[in-house]
């Protein structure tokens, strides 16, 4: 029998939202910080899925800012309802809740429509049976009695012709625990006599799970079930290969069964996080009115049987090696902020990228929830995500440094942690340089009084003259080792690299690495290019 492998979606695809429309499921995840924004995904045997398109991009104007890589585009819900698909989500680096429809989820999309009118995060949607719309929040909502109000879900009527509240905010419910920590993420279902909620909480970190509650009437007080929270692995300690595990939706087949999607992370190593949260799915079964997960396990598995009713499709997986011989880029290659100047193009089968002034390696800025627009935040960066603990990316760069230029292959993780294999000048010498970046801290970049300080201590160097160069970084687990040579063929080992360093726990829980090419004039204007012959990533 076929079986479904977990994660369904591998690498940095967080928060998933899923809805059926016929035959085919469809699922939307956040991308924070890159561009474009909020990928869809198509399947038909929920097995294989393939990335049809992305819901925000230059069609509409979207927005994005490098800095964190925790910031931006995040928890996106996705519904369809009368020939529509909506999705509501929010961008810190803009003006907060939006909402983006289309008649054919791999688009084109619409303008964004602001919901200025709808505050706080992971803001969700729903129409219920008769097509009225709500819509649904988190917020100090809820009055403990002793004059302190705390997080909770409201929600209200939307008017969905009009993008806007049609009524007063009612609080639905607090949380599964007493003053959990971050209620979030609500969903709503009409299913059967009840209406079900099923929220995150516990924090996205390794206390995440997902809680559900229910009522008869929609404007009333939920409540919640005895058993929450309903998945988690936060029970299973510190080690457990998949971890974090949370922010759930549901999807009915069409023979009746459930399934519900969810993030996760992979643990490499016992402590790393190196993928980020990934998209991972559970079979559901209903007693006695209320949702049991991964029925006789209660936890997550790394695969279940495939569902009777849906046949198997073959999948196109995603090609290894890109030669750029197409005038785009395929749809799994992304950009770190909207890239408001044109630092990028593909010309005679190579890709050339510009050392515009702007580093990757820039100090973290504090957050704030009032948008900067600030144009220049982006970075002349060509990436695709890490999907498997086991990597290899290969990469052939012709680039002659000057002055403070760099250009080649980067990884970029959050907060700073970075590793840098480029080329550069020093001293009129050309040279290779391997260099880690790290970062302090002890807040997030979205709590007050945040602060950081950035690290760049250079690894390994060796000289180097000819224009073109192979690099290469091979990762098994946290084993890292880079090389490089005339062709790859010919590769020397350059050093060794502990990739604990670049994920410690602190920053692997919101997203994953980004493996890609990249040029800087590191605070220089430069008309300087470097072209990147082909990339592979096995």
């Amino acid at each position: 029998m076929s079986k479904i492998q977990n994660p369904i979606i591998p690498g940095f695809y967080p928060d998933p939202s899923i809805c059926r429309v016929g035959d085919d499921y469809y699922i939307a995840c956040s991308s924070f910080e890159l561009y474009p924004g909020i990928p869809i995904f198509h399947s038909r045997d929920l097995i294989h899925w393939t990335q049809i398109g992305h819901a925000v991009g230059p069609e509409n104007a979207f927005h994005m800012e490098a800095n964190c890589g925790v910031g931006g585009m995040m928890a996106p819900t996705l519904r369809y309802h009368d020939g529509t698909f909506y999705i509501l989500c929010c961008n810190f680096a803009d003006r907060g809740n939006f909402m983006v429809t289309a008649k054919d989820p791999a688009g084109p999309w619409s303008e964004i429509h602001w919901l200025d009118d709808i505050p706080g995060i992971d803001a969700s949607f729903f129409f219920d049976n008769d097509g009225q719309c709500y819509v649904m929040g988190t917020g100090n909502v809820w009055d403990n009695g002793a004059g302190v109000m705390e997080r909770g879900i409201w929600l209200a009527k939307y008017d969905i012709e009009h993008f806007k509240m049609d009524g007063e905010p009612f609080t639905i419910w607090n949380s599964a625990l007493r003053v959990a920590s971050s209620p979030e993420a609500p969903h709503l279902y009409h299913i059967g006599d009840y209406y079900y909620l099923m929220i995150a909480e516990g924090g996205t970190e390794h206390f995440h799970s997902v809680a559900v509650a229910r009522s008869k009437e929609l404007f009333s007080f939920f409540e919640g079930y005895a058993g929450n929270p309903v998945l988690t692995h936060r029970h299973m300690g510190w080690h457990a290969p998949i971890i974090n595990v949370g922010h759930a939706d549901f999807v009915e087949l069409p023979d009746g069964s459930w399934y519900a999607v969810f993030l996760g992370s992979r643990l490499i190593e016992g402590e790393c996080k190196n993928l980020g949260r990934e998209t991972f799915i559970c079979p559901v079964i209903w007693e006695r009115d209320w949702p049991i997960f991964s029925p006789e396990t209660g936890k997550v598995e790394w695969e279940y049987d495939a569902p009777k009713c849906l046949p198997e499709e073959t999948a196109v997986p995603e090609p290894t090696r890109d030669e750029f011989d197409s005038d785009e880029l395929p749809l799994y290659w992304t950009f770190w902020g909207t890239p408001y100047e044109k630092y990028y193009e593909i010309k005679d089968s190579k890709l050339s990228l510009r050392c515009i002034p702007q580093s990757a390696d820039d100090e973290v800025k504090a957050m704030g929830f009032e948008p900067s627009l600030d144009k220049n935040a982006f970075v002349a960066y060509v990436a695709r995500r890490q999907r498997q603990p086991k990597t290899r990316v290969t990469t052939k760069m012709s680039f002659m440094p000057k002055g403070n230029e760099t250009a080649g292959l980067i990884l970029v993780q959050a907060m700073n942690f970075q590793l840098h294999i480029v080329r550069c000048e020093e001293n009129g010498k050309q040279l290779l340089r391997v260099i880690s970046v790290t970062s302090d801290f002890i807040t997030p970049p979205y709590f007050p009084g945040f602060s950081s300080h950035t690290e760049k201590n250079t690894v390994a160097e060796v000289s180097y003259d000819a224009e073109d160069v192979v690099l290469r970084l091979s990762m098994d687990g946290e084993d890292w080792k880079i090389s490089y040579g005339s062709s790859e063929d010919d590769l020397k080992e350059l050093c060794d690299f502990d990739g604990h360093i670049i994920n410690p726990e602190k920053v692997g829980c919101m997203i994953g690495t980004m493996l890609g090419m990249y040029a800087s004039g590191n605070g220089t204007e430069s008309s300087n290019r470097a072209e990147f012959d082909f990339f592979e990533l096995i």
